[in-house]
């Protein structure tokens, strides 16, 4: 009786397949449809990968016969895999003079690049006729000059950043510790001027206190290197004395803990 019951099935299917078209089961109902195969490398010659063909459904009208000749419905292509964008770093505020507070760079020009440092800052032999011993670190503030005092009536001179208006400071201080690339943690009260500054920066080329410090007693005042060398010769910093990168560390070398330091 069940194989009654199917025949009967079929036999009035078959009407439905007619009115869809003669099925085709001749090779050319298989035209391969063309799709790349992702697996598949140029050559190296330059022609492009061979193509992957697959046959071409054919059409039985759908429903009963179309499941029982045609297969099961074709899976459609998984999409690209794409990366999930990545997050923008959040950039720290911009660092001038180790205190963003100041709010104009005076050595900047109109189109946002900077003049260049004064040729009499570069570092240099001259004559020095003071009572200070060899070996003395003289800073004179306002013509902003390092004078690293040596035998014979001479001295290295080095150009200098010096603090700005209000930050400026005078005294006898020494050399109480030497760092290279030293970290950078802002004092409180830099902190309570502009609070979005970073609380510690490692050191490194774009740290503030630059390639070498060394510190002044036991203030948090410091004669360091820069990362912005075009300050030189200005009243820009905190009260820290600044020197270019080169020159700090060709003072850096010269100098011991320990050493006596005259602020003019």
């Amino acid at each position: 009786m069940r194989r009654i019951c199917i025949s009967a099935l079929l036999l009035s299917a078959l009407p439905v397949a007619a009115g869809a078209g003669p099925l085709q089961i001749t090779p050319g109902a298989y035209q391969g449809s063309e799709r790349q195969n992702p697996y598949k490398q140029a050559d190296p010659a330059g022609d492009p990968a061979a193509p992957v063909y697959t046959a071409a459904q054919p059409d039985l009208g759908g429903g009963f016969l179309q499941f029982l000749f045609g297969g099961p419905p074709q899976a459609s292509a998984p999409r690209a895999w794409q990366p999930a964008p990545e997050p923008v770093p959040q950039a720290l505020p911009a660092i001038f003079s180790n205190d963003p507070g100041q709010a104009v760079d005076p050595t900047s020009t109109e189109d946002g690049t900077h003049q260049p440092v004064d040729p009499k800052f570069n570092r240099q032999v001259v004559d020095y006729s003071g009572k200070e011993v060899p070996g003395t670190i003289v800073i004179d503030t306002p013509h902003k000059f390092l004078y690293l005092v040596e035998a014979g009536g001479k001295a290295m001179r080095y150009g200098i950043g010096v603090g700005r208006q209000g930050f400026t400071w005078a005294g006898v201080k020494s050399i109480s510790a030497k760092r290279e690339w030293p970290d950078w943690r802002p004092p409180d009260d830099m902190l309570a001027r502009q609070p979005a500054l970073p609380r510690f920066m490692a050191g490194g080329p774009d740290n503030p206190l630059g390639a070498r410090a060394m510190y002044l007693g036991s203030t948090l005042y410091r004669i360091h290197g820069s990362n912005e060398p075009w300050t030189i010769g200005h009243n820009v910093s905190s009260g820290c004395i600044r020197l270019r990168n080169a020159d700090v560390i060709d003072l850096y070398s010269r100098v011991k803990v320990g050493t006596k330091v005259v602020v003019m």
